[in-house]
């Protein structure tokens, strides 16, 4: 019986000192450096324990000193693949369709490389250097550009980029823009994107709510312009936790209570502007207006 015992204490040794290893030490030491491989990066457990410790002992709104003296934030990850069943899940997510990629002369939406970026956001966003806390950041603006066609990272390993450009100090708290890229083989930019995201200052006293009566109605949409609703199906919620898990763990986190039939009332942003730009693409050349609407 203590053999047996003495067994398993040291399978669980065992497993524990494999699991530290490989999610914990490996993950820390990759950091030390900025550039990286995509065979070769951190995973998102110890990401998402930096994470968690950083929006404890940080408030929102807040723009904290740099630890170090290398206070600029970049990470960049070579030699990245693209692969099919990501780019499938987004598009059957994102309202282009399971057989997106399948169907010919329909180029890579315009927000995928964002996804691919996921993990490379997590990373600046838990970096020792980056001066906010990673709660609570808020999506307020973000501008897309494509130099070349998107389908350029089909053709071969690219290279993504994520880097904080600008801290701003507003009256709702602080902003910052962080810049995304992807670089094809050819080493020339395909695509690049800035967002802005917001910590707001809970300290701050909220300006004057608008009740709805004094709230402007809504402007009337021109006869020659289609309007078209867009409702979030419930299913929104789970598909994003793979398909948008932006660079926060709350969509994984709410997952327990999403599946006891809990929703959230505000869809992610990436997903409404990925939806949107689908039915653009539906409906190119034709006048139109798009509201998105919540579930019951």
């Amino acid at each position: 019986m203590g053999t047996e015992r003495g067994y398993i204490v040291a399978s669980l040794s065992l497993c524990s000192v494999y699991l530290v290893y490989v999610h914990i030490y490996r993950s820390w030491k990759l950091l030390k450096t900025n550039v990286l491989s995509d065979e070769n990066v951190p995973g998102f457990a110890y990401l998402y324990i930096k994470y968690v410790t950083k929006a404890v002992t940080r408030r929102t709104g807040v723009l904290y000193t740099a630890t170090t003296k290398k206070h600029q934030v970049v990470y960049t990850v070579l030699n990245c693949r693209l692969e099919t069943s990501v780019l499938r899940r987004f598009c059957s997510a994102a309202g282009y369709g399971w057989d997106y990629p399948d169907t010919e002369y329909r180029d890579i939406p315009l927000c995928f490389p964002e996804i691919l970026c996921r993990r490379l956001l997590l990373m600046v966003l838990t970096d020792e250097n980056f001066r906010l806390s990673p709660a609570g950041l808020v999506r307020v603006r973000q501008s897309l550009k494509t130099l070349q066609p998107v389908d350029e990272l089909k053709k071969g390993p690219f290279t993504l980029q994520v880097r904080v450009l600008e801290y701003r100090q507003i009256d709702a708290g602080v902003e910052v823009d962080i810049g995304l890229s992807a670089t094809s083989r050819t080493r020339s930019s395909v695509w690049e994107s800035v967002l802005t995201l917001l910590s707001k200052n809970k300290l701050r006293k909220a300006g004057r709510c608008i009740s709805k009566n004094e709230r402007q109605p809504d402007e009337p949409v021109p006869e020659n312009v289609k309007q078209i609703e867009l409702r979030v199906p419930r299913t929104t919620g789970l598909q994003c936790v793979w398909s948008f898990s932006d660079y926060s763990p709350y969509w994984l986190l709410s997952l327990p209570a999403r599946l006891f039939g809990y929703r959230s009332h505000t869809a992610p942003s990436l997903w409404m502007l990925s939806v949107c730009l689908a039915e653009i693409e539906k409906h190119k050349g034709l006048p139109f207006a798009i509201s998105i609407l919540g579930t019951d």
